[in-house]
């Protein structure tokens, strides 16, 4: 479901920039309707519910607010608008398109309630984990996600370890997944809208993230029941999800793999990664519930059969101290079905 916006802004050059912009670049997430003149405001807010208004100072005294779920003031540091309408929330003016949706989505998200049905979309989920760390985890997991945007799949790669890395392979200019973090644990505000306004995308690969945690205690008051949450809400708003798991293997591990449509394991070649997954699927039981949705990722040019598991995919070896070139090269891997 989009969101219904009103652009009410007595500059009409301004005003039809923005909306053509919108419409351009965002409008898997907003519906937009512009208003240039004050005396037919009032036609536009009786004909049509809006969830969500900008108007600069000149509409906000003729504008009925209460008609508007969101009321919002468009504002300008240039003219001193932001001294007027002190009730309002503002949005600044003259920004970047994309901050100022980030802007209005995430005030939007902590007025709604967390309703179900929000969006239409149930993406598969993909969940990336290694018993032991170093094997080329997250480099297998942002490699595949790359893999399947370039198949045009709208993919959000989600960082569940305790220490993120996103920052060795991705640009970090938004807010951080703690705002999410934050809506889990007080469960007021709609997450799913939250997700929209806050991830952001690669522009090499097309593949949607969320900055690191903004502390290392962010991540860790994460329970099971919030990981279960926070997939729900970030498969509703993507083709794929893909996890990025730390190498635990307690009740939010166990919950991942529960959600999960299908589940890589990763390894290569060194001889405590073999003990350590060795260890994993003939001892635990863990295993056996997810054998038919699992595939042995051989990374680092690694050559690796296991009877237990029928798919094992080989990732070749990549020399580079870049991480980013590594995911790049491995990329155009076939991972499978």
């Amino acid at each position: 479901m989009k969101t219904q916006l009103l652009i009410a802004a007595s500059e009409r050059d301004y005003a039809e920039h923005l909306s053509n912009m919108l419409a351009e670049h965002h409008s898997d997430a907003i519906d937009v309707s512009v208003c240039s003149a004050a005396e037919h405001l009032h036609e536009h807010l009786a004909a049509r519910k809006f969830d969500v208004a900008l108007l600069d100072e000149s509409m906000i005294e003729g504008a009925d607010l209460d008609s508007i779920n969101l009321p919002l003031m468009l504002w300008a540091e240039c003219d001193g608008a932001a001294e007027g309408s002190a009730e309002l929330k503002k949005v600044r003016k003259y920004q970047r398109i994309s901050s100022m949706v980030s802007d209005i989505l995430e005030i939007y998200s902590k007025e709604l309630k967390n309703e179900r049905g929000l969006y239409s979309k149930k993406a598969r989920i993909t969940a990336v984990w290694s018993p032991v760390g170093g094997v080329g985890k997250t480099t297998a997991a942002i490699a595949y996600s790359a893999g399947r945007a370039a198949e045009g799949k709208q993919v959000i790669y989600l960082d569940l370890e305790p220490f993120s890395s996103v920052h060795a392979y991705f640009a970090e200019t938004g807010r951080s997944i703690s705002a999410i973090f934050e809506m889990l644990e007080t469960g007021e505000g709609n997450i799913k809208m939250l997700i929209r306004s806050i991830r952001q995308q690669d522009d090499s690969s097309d593949v949607m993230y969320f900055s690191r945690p903004e502390n290392f205690d962010d991540m860790n008051i994460l329970n099971a029941e919030n990981i279960a949450e926070l997939l729900d809400a970030c498969s509703e708003v993507a083709d794929e999800l893909v996890v990025d798991m730390s190498c635990a293997c307690d009740e939010r591990t166990q919950t991942v793999f529960e959600l999960a449509d299908r589940i890589f394991l990763v390894t290569d070649a060194s001889h405590t990664a073999q003990i350590k997954y060795s260890q994993f699927v003939s001892q635990h039981n863990i295993f056996r519930n997810i054998r038919e949705k699992a595939a042995l990722v051989a990374n680092k040019g690694a050559v690796i059969s296991d009877p237990l598991v029928d798919e094992v995919i080989h990732l070749p070896a990549v020399q580079s101290p870049d991480a980013a070139t590594v995911f790049s090269t491995l990329s155009g891997v076939s991972f499978g079905t």
